[in-house]
C-alpha cells in the first residue's frame, strides 16, 4: 500500500512539473516569436498575395510602431483600403459603390490592429484576463497548447500554439456573415525570419467551404513609412 500510494504521489509530480501555466506559454511564446524585440524596430512593409477561387490578389500592409497599420488590396482593379493611425480606423471599399472612407467600429479597428506585428495581443490579452488554457491538441499530427480567447463580450477565437517550437500554428473563430455563423480556420506556416522579424510567410484559411490562401512575398524591415501613410486624405 506504501509503495502504491509513494509511486501515486511520485506521478503527480511529474503531472505538475510538466505543466505550464499560461503565463509560461505566452512568454516562451513572446520569446520563439522575436516578439520580445520588436520595439528595436521601427517599421514593417510586406508585399503579399491571396488567391480565392482561382483569383490572385495583390496586397500591401505596412506597420509603424508602436500601432499604425494600413493594408490595401487589389480585386479587379480597385483597392480595398483599412488603415488605423493610432486612434481612428477608417475603410475605403469601391466595392460598396463608393469612394468615400467609412470609420470603422471599435470591433472592426480591433480585428485590424491584430495583424500589427509590433502589438503583442496575446500578452496583452494574458494581461486582460481575456486568455484560458483549454488543453491540448494535435494539429498537424504534433501537439499544441489550445487557447481560448475572449476578444470581446460577443467575440472569441481559439488560438493553437504548438508545443515545442511555441508558434501559432492554428487559429479558429466563429464569425457573423451575412446573418449566418461561419467557422474560420486558419494555418499560418513557412515560418521565416527577416532581419529579426519572424512571420509566417504562407496562410492557409478555410470558410464556407472556400480556401483562401496568403502568401508573403517580400518583407522589408525598418524601411522608411511616414505617418502620413496612415491618413485617408
Amino acid at each position: 500500500m506504501k509503495k502504491f500510494l509513494l509511486t501515486a504521489v511520485c506521478l503527480m509530480a511529474v503531472v505538475v512539473v510538466g505543466a505550464q501555466s499560461l503565463d509560461e506559454i505566452i512568454s516562451k511564446y513572446t520569446v520563439a516569436n522575436k516578439l520580445d524585440k520588436i520595439g528595436e524596430h521601427q517599421t514593417i512593409r510586406i508585399t503579399a498575395s491571396t488567391s480565392l477561387m482561382g483569383q490572385e490578389m495583390p496586397m500591401e500592409l505596412m506597420m509603424k510602431n508602436p500601432n499604425k497599420i494600413k493594408s490595401v488590396t487589389s480585386i479587379g482593379g480597385q483597392d480595398i483600403v483599412q488603415v488605423f493611425d493610432g486612434e481612428k480606423g477608417y475603410m475605403v471599399n469601391p466595392m460598396t459603390g463608393s469612394l468615400s472612407p467609412v470609420e470603422m467600429t471599435a470591433e472592426q479597428v480591433n480585428d485590424v490592429s491584430r495583424n500589427n506585428i509590433f502589438q503583442n495581443y496575446m500578452a496583452a490579452y494574458l494581461k486582460e484576463g481575456k486568455l484560458t488554457l483549454q488543453g491540448e491538441e494535435n494539429v498537424n499530427g504534433k501537439p499544441a497548447f489550445k487557447i481560448k480567447v475572449a476578444i470581446s463580450d460577443s467575440n472569441s477565437a481559439t488560438m493553437f500554439i504548438d508545443k515545442s517550437s511555441y508558434l501559432l500554428v492554428k487559429t479558429l473563430a466563429n464569425v457573423n456573415q451575412g446573418g449566418m455563423d461561419v467557422t474560420v480556420e486558419a494555418y499560418p506556416s513557412d515560418y521565416k525570419e527577416t532581419n529579426g522579424i519572424l512571420l509566417p510567410m504562407k496562410t492557409t484559411t478555410s470558410a464556407a467551404g472556400m480556401e483562401i490562401v496568403t502568401t508573403f512575398t517580400k518583407v522589408e524591415v525598418d524601411v522608411p513609412i511616414e505617418d502620413s501613410v496612415f491618413k485617408i486624405k
